[in-house]
């Protein structure tokens, strides 16, 4: 079994998607578009060796706390032969599972990035298309830029889940304060 390069892990967030999620940053990116929001998860060589049953231990112990798992990065279809696997866990422990990714649905399901028609396999929803800094995204959460699109893969979530409502938040940012003074922000990435 291969392990995952993780950049990060959120235990609990409701900034990653809908309801509460296990959030798991991937490293590495080779698409890296212009304006992302995650730079520093670009190099495939940084991050940490994780093993999708060591990951699936972690998810146990919030299963309680979480409706979901959302995969994101760096890019997570780099990684699809290694967290296939991992999604597949979570889909049978209940949880259902978001992803989102640069690449598009169409490259996906022919097999570009290896592995990737295994893990779309295990996704209820993905968000798709590169990030376009010159396309702000203002209807929908989640989704950084207007020409990326929702796929509802189950029944699991509905289309519209994603949209900003009149009274309701637009979006979430969460700020998480680590034991050693760093701040790690998730949620919406707009300075």
């Amino acid at each position: 079994m291969h392990a995952i390069r993780v950049a990060a892990v959120v235990d609990v967030t409701e900034a990653e998607g809908p309801g509460a999620r296990f959030a798991v940053w991937v490293q590495g990116c080779a698409i890296r578009c212009p304006g992302c929001c995650n730079p520093h998860m670009f190099d495939p060589a940084a991050g940490t060796p994780v093993e999708p049953g060591e990951l699936l231990a972690r998810l146990d112990r919030v299963r309680d706390q979480v409706e979901g798992v959302t995969l994101l990065g760096g890019e997570p279809f780099e990684q699809a032969v290694a967290l296939a696997p991992f999604a597949r866990g979570a889909r049978e422990r209940g949880l259902s599972v978001l992803a989102f990714t640069g690449h598009l649905i169409e490259e996906l399901r022919a097999g570009n990035p290896p592995g990737a028609p295994e893990l779309l396999a295990q996704l209820d929803l993905l968000v798709d298309g590169p990030y376009r800094a010159d396309l702000p995204e203002t209807r929908r959460r989640w989704a950084g830029s207007s020409n990326q699109r929702f796929h509802f893969l189950t029944e699991r979530h509905s289309p519209g889940v994603e949209t900003v409502r009149a009274g309701g938040p637009d979006r979430v940012v969460e700020l998480r304060f680590g034991p050693d003074g760093t701040v790690r922000r998730s949620g919406w990435p707009e300075d």
